[in-house]
């Protein structure tokens, strides 16, 4: 029967612990490359998305008057008068652009359920009642 000596021992827990760092290495740069992949794709998808929700009301079939949109791009992209250029308001609409299969995020859907319940007012801020005097 075979006796493993301490120094066989010693040299097989050497020869594993490099195996094991050669082998999490590795699996750390595929995962490394693999998130870096994902991390341009989805910057592109970004990217492109700005580019798209810009040039909409440029493209044909656009259904509203570019001098009716009001860019905010933040929550919504744009607030449209619809009609208020021609001089008769037929509707305001928050319209968000996406392309292809991108869908609403969390806010995006907070802000169209709002809408659903009625939950939209119109306001009037007067700075002259709250502004100190010096």
């Amino acid at each position: 029967m075979f006796e493993p000596s301490l120094a066989s021992l010693v040299i097989g827990a050497v020869l594993w612990a490099i195996i094991g760092y050669l082998f999490a290495k590795l699996t750390f740069r595929s995962l490394l490359k693999q998130a870096r992949t994902q991390s341009v794709k989805q910057s592109r998808a970004v990217l492109l998305g700005d580019v798209n929700e810009k040039i909409a009301p440029a493209l044909p079939g656009f259904p509203y008057d570019c001098k009716d949109l009001v860019f905010i791009g933040k929550g919504i992209d744009y607030l449209v008068f619809d009609g208020l250029a021609s001089g008769t308001l037929k509707q305001i609409v928050l319209l968000e652009i996406k392309s292809w299969m991108s869908t609403l995020n969390r806010n995006e859907k907070m802000i169209k359920e709002m809408v659903a319940r009625g939950g939209i007012c119109y306001e009037v801020f007067r700075l002259n009642s709250h502004i100190e005097k010096f």
